[in-house]
C-alpha cells in the first residue's frame, strides 16, 4: 500500500522549514481496521507525514538533485494526544544539519495546538543512476513527478490556471 499523507504544502523556507497540512478524513481505509468504532491515524502514518513534510523540505532546498529520498535513521518519537477523523494536522519540518550521511530535521505535527507527535531522524537523498548509469531516464520521470506533485501541494497549479 502506497501512501501520499501531505496534502498541502502552506509555507517553506529553502534550508530552514517547511509547513504541511494533513486533514484527517473518515474516508482513509486504514481507519476502518485502527481501530472500528474508534478511529484513530495510526503512530506510524504521523511520523510517515513528518517524514514526507522533511523529505519535501530536502527535495526542495536542493532543487530536485536526487529523485530518491530515504529515511535512514529516527532518533527520538514521542506521541501526544490522538489524531481523530476530521481534525487537521499541521505538520512543521525543520532543517537542523546537514551531514556526510544525509541531513537530520525534526519535525512535530499539532492538531489545533495540541501535540499529536515530534520526532529527531535522517534522510539521505541518491539518484538511481548513481547505482546503475542505464537508469538516469527513471531519475528524470521520478524528478518530473516530484515537480508535478509539487505544484499540486503548494497550490502553483489552481494559481497558474486562473
Amino acid at each position: 500500500m502506497r501512501f501520499q499523507l501531505l496534502d498541502r504544502i502552506v509555507t517553506f523556507t529553502p534550508g530552514q522549514s517547511l509547513v504541511g497540512l494533513k486533514r484527517l478524513t473518515g474516508a482513509e481505509e486504514y481507519l476502518a481496521d485502527h481501530f472500528p468504532g474508534f478511529p484513530i491515524m495510526p503512530g506510524v502514518l504521523q511520523l510517515q507525514a513528518l517524514v514526507e513534510a522533511a523529505s519535501w523540505l530536502l527535495r526542495l532546498t536542493e532543487n530536485y538533485r536526487h529523485s530518491v529520498i530515504v529515511l535512514r535513521e529516527v532518533k527520538a518519537v514521542r506521541f501526544g494526544h490522538l489524531m481523530q477523523p476530521g481534525r487537521a494536522l499541521t505538520i512543521t519540518a525543520e532543517w537542523v544539519q546537514q551531514h556526510e550521511t544525509g541531513t537530520t530535521f525534526k519535525a512535530k505535527g499539532e492538531a489545533e495546538g495540541v501535540a499529536t507527535v515530534n520526532a529527531q531522524f535522517s534522510l539521505a537523498g541518491y539518484n538511481l543512476a548513481d547505482r546503475n548509469p542505464v537508469w538516469a531516464d527513471r531519475d528524470e520521470r521520478l524528478i518530473r513527478h516530484w515537480k508535478s506533485l509539487y505544484q499540486l501541494l503548494s497550490g502553483e497549479l489552481r494559481l497558474n490556471a486562473g
